[in-house]
């Protein structure tokens, strides 16, 4: 947790806030990709990109 109190910090002081929504989706789809890699629900997966 302290690095994601660090991250807020960061953009926070520097007025990064674009960034955001850019971690936001790499968070998304990090997490798509590790639970879906060995489901049945891969190939639907796959499908839509």
């Amino acid at each position: 947790m302290e690095f994601l109190h660090e991250l807020l910090y960061f953009l926070k002081t520097r007025k990064k806030f674009w960034l955001l929504p850019l971690i936001i989706m790499l968070l998304i789809l990090a997490s798509l990709v590790a639970l879906t890699s060995a489901s049945a629900l891969a190939p639907f997966i796959y499908a839509i990109f």
